[in-house]
């Protein structure tokens, strides 16, 4: 029987979130200490997951955003990639309340929650090699705490390949296409969507609609698998 996989241990001592004061990654820390001293304001840490510990559905990001997440240190909260997610989250169920780009909107999410595959806003938006494989055991712990997750979401190619990655399977034997699914076991299923940023829905390589139907795709797979009681 082919067994569901599960992040390698490779550090026991990684949770499933930094620590607030996480220093493992050199320049995403200089990052973060001018962006402190420049807006002493904002959040600027490691941003925390947002969602149930019951969630069944767990969607990876890429990283914060330096006005988004990097600000309200909530994921996907402050920048235009929110308002398509959190406002197709509403729309379809899987959150109650009105997105209002603050983390005090007292949006909720319903058996879903969204994390990063980078904790930290890297310069320019884009971490470096070293600095996606030094969060991936952040990533593999959260993977490994959600004890009735059965759906993931990968919101781009870094994220599709962060979460192989956390659990331990090829690249090769799951290519990430948008809208393409993967059974990667018997009770967990990789769903791939390109970024709902700003750059994507500019220049029509992902659309409202075209984002809803892959979410609509993985809400469906959530609740068959829930109503078979597993």
């Amino acid at each position: 029987m082919t067994r569901a996989p599960s992040p390698p241990a490779r550090d026991p001592v990684l949770l499933p979130e930094p620590p607030r004061d996480c220093r493992r990654c050199p320049r995403l820390v200089a990052f973060r200490e001018v962006n402190a001293a420049a807006e002493p304001s904002w959040f600027n840490g490691p941003v925390p997951s947002f969602g149930s510990e019951d969630a069944r559905l767990l969607i990876v990001g890429l990283a914060p955003g330096l006005r988004g997440a990097n600000r309200t240190g909530r994921p996907f909260t402050g920048d235009y990639a929110g308002e398509l997610l959190y406002g197709t989250l509403v729309e379809l169920g899987l959150a109650s309340g009105t997105y209002a780009a603050d983390p005090g909107d007292g949006l909720t999410l319903e058996a879903c929650m969204i994390s990063n595959a980078v904790r930290c806003v890297p310069p320019a938006n884009k971490p470096t090699p070293h600095e996606i494989e030094q969060c991936r055991g952040f990533l593999g712990a959260r993977i490994a705490s959600l004890s009735r997750l059965r759906v993931m979401l990968a919101l781009g190619r870094i994220a599709h390949e962060q979460t192989l990655a956390a659990l331990g399977l090829r690249k090769a034997l799951f290519p990430f296409a948008h809208g393409a699914r993967h059974e990667l076991g018997p009770r967990l299923t990789l769903f791939d969507s390109y970024h709902c940023s700003r750059y994507n829905t500019n220049t029509g390589r992902l659309t409202a609609d075209m984002f809803r139907r892959v979410m609509l795709e993985a809400q469906r797979c959530m609740t068959r698998d829930q109503g078979r009681g597993s």
